[in-house]
């Protein structure tokens, strides 16, 4: 069995291990996971909620209901967003990837919502690029 991955926020208060694999990664251009991380895109992946664990810092853990079933989770101390976590699917967590100390061991296949991405930016990969998440239409 592989180590745990770990993770923590930038101010380190807040830190995780997650037991089993992540799925999913992917680079997300809507508008709100830019102004939720002050970046071009945010990467993420996906994780059964059973396979994460806080070690340090619970307490620290605050949340903002970013749209109707979607609650984002952050350090109230440094402001790092690390988690999101869905009423749909509560048996899942979508992990903020840049949160990560170690190396997840897989890489973002694809671009989402690039339909409302930053105007000044230019995807220069060859990532498949969708203009919401594919089967959403």
């Amino acid at each position: 069995m592989a180590p745990p991955l770990r993770g923590s926020c930038l101010c380190g208060g807040l830190r995780y291990e997650i037991a089993g694999p992540l799925s999913g990664a992917l680079h997300c251009h809507c508008s709100l996971c830019r102004k939720a991380h002050g970046a071009v895109f945010r990467s993420r992946a996906a994780l059964r909620r059973a396979d994460f664990r806080w070690i340090q810092g619970e307490d620290l853990l605050a949340g903002y209901r970013s749209s109707p079933g979607t609650t984002r989770h952050f350090c109230r101390v440094c402001g790092s967003s690390l988690l999101s976590s869905f009423d749909d699917r509560p048996e899942v967590l979508g992990l903020a990837l840049g949160t990560l100390d170690d190396d997840p061991g897989l890489r973002p296949a694809l671009h989402v919502f690039v339909g409302s991405k930053a105007p000044w930016y230019e995807i220069t990969d060859d990532l498949p690029q969708y203009e919401t998440l594919p089967g959403e239409g």
